[in-house]
C-alpha cells in the first residue's frame, strides 16, 4: 500500500500574480506610468475609480488596452508613426478630439468584451495626459 502524503495546498490569487508578472515584463518607463496611472486615479477618486459598485476592478492589463487604443486612434488620425530610421514611435503635432478618441476606445472596449466603463476610460486619459504634463511631454 502507498504512503498518502500530507501536502498543504498553496492557493495563489492567480489574477494578482499574473499582473504581477505582467507589470515586471513590461519596459521600465512604461511600468512606471502604468503604476503612475493607476495610484493616480486611486488616490484622487478612491477605489470607487477602480472598482465602484457593479464595476470589475482595473488591472494593469485594463490600462494598457487604454493606452494602446489611444495610440492606435493617433496613429490612425496621423498624429503618431514609427520613424524610419530609428524604429522608435513618434507623436506627431496636432489636435486631439478628446470626444471621437473617448467613442474610438469604447468601441474596442465593447469589441473586446471588456467591462471598462467610459468613466474609467476617462480617468485613464486624463491621469496619462498628467503624466505627460508632468514628464515634459506634453505642455498644458
Amino acid at each position: 500500500m502507498k504512503e498518502a502524503w500530507n501536502v498543504p495546498q498553496l492557493r495563489l490569487p492567480i489574477m494578482d500574480m499574473n499582473e504581477s508578472i505582467e507589470m515586471a515584463l513590461m519596459e521600465p518607463e512604461e511600468r512606471e506610468m502604468v503604476e503612475y496611472i493607476m495610484k493616480m486615479i486611486n488616490d484622487e477618486n478612491g477605489d470607487a475609480s477602480l472598482h465602484g459598485g457593479n464595476e470589475e476592478k482595473l488591472t494593469a492589463d485594463d490600462v494598457l488596452f487604454v493606452l494602446d487604443m489611444m495610440d492606435d486612434y493617433l496613429e490612425e488620425k496621423g498624429l503618431l508613426r514609427e520613424d524610419p530610421k530609428t524604429g522608435e514611435m513618434e507623436y506627431l503635432e496636432g489636435d486631439v478630439d478628446e470626444t471621437e478618441q473617448l467613442d474610438y476606445i469604447l468601441r474596442a472596449v465593447r469589441e473586446e468584451g471588456r467591462s471598462i466603463t467610459s468613466v474609467q476610460v476617462q480617468l485613464i486619459q486624463d491621469a496619462e495626459l498628467q503624466y505627460g504634463i508632468e514628464k515634459g511631454y506634453y505642455e498644458e
